[in-house]
């Protein structure tokens, strides 16, 4: 496996040096900033990225003032207690995003924003103190305790909410491939393990967030 600075070299030289590489890079937000994000904020962004899926951003992007009202804000523990006619009439609402299985949902990570809020501290806590060595194991648990969260859907919203991460997309695996780290897409606990110890490996050699060496390892492979 290369050391970051040289897979860094790699992307300056395919992108026009290391300014225009780190140019992209999105700043993650402090803990104490990501503590302070309210719930309905986090319900808010999950469904974002929840319509998108199938979609383009500008379809959810014009329709999103509607789908804000029609979820009353997103008000958790309203959505997490919904009745089931107003289940029946999201699913006639213009507003939305008429998708059954995608509403229901939006109900479930109400429900689980509420879960993490009784057992574990506030969901918003457990966002901003989930260590880095193992974040791996926090998409993970986006996947399994919520609904709709996993593939890189997760990983996107915490990505845009301001956590800092790492992002499994194709550019991002084909480098993980090309360092030996892993053979294919990482679905087994074994190989998921694997990507999480390669990350937190440059991040000791660089000093980087996980948001800079996600963003230099995509750069660094060819189109």
């Amino acid at each position: 496996m290369r050391h970051y600075d040289e897979i860094l070299a790699i992307a300056a030289e395919r992108k026009g040096g290391v300014e225009a590489v780190l140019s992209h890079v999105h700043r993650p937000k402090t803990p104490e900033e990501l503590q302070t994000i309210p719930e309905d904020r986090w319900l808010s962004e999950m469904t974002r990225h929840i319509f998108q899926t199938g979609l383009s951003w500008g379809t959810v992007d014009k329709k999103w003032p509607g789908i804000e009202e029609a979820f009353h804000g997103f008000d958790v523990a309203r959505i997490a207690h919904m009745s089931e006619d107003w289940f029946d009439d999201l699913l006639k609402d213009t507003r939305i995003i008429r998708s059954g299985a995608k509403v229901r949902a939006i109900q479930e990570n109400a429900e689980f924003i509420l879960r993490a809020n009784t057992e574990r501290g506030g969901f918003a806590h457990v966002i901003a103190t989930w260590p880095a060595e193992t974040y791996m194991d926090l998409l993970d648990w986006l996947k399994t305790d919520g609904a709709r969260l996993g593939g890189n859907t997760g990983a996107y919203m915490l990505r845009m909410m301001g956590r800092d991460g790492f992002m499994l997309t194709h550019d991002v695996v084909a480098r993980l491939i090309a360092e030996g780290v892993i053979d294919k897409a990482p679905s087994s606990k074994a190989a998921r393990r694997a990507v999480q110890e390669a990350f937190n490996t440059w991040r000791a050699q660089s000093g980087e967030t996980f948001n800079t060496i996600s963003s230099v390892l995509a750069q660094s492979i060819d189109a």
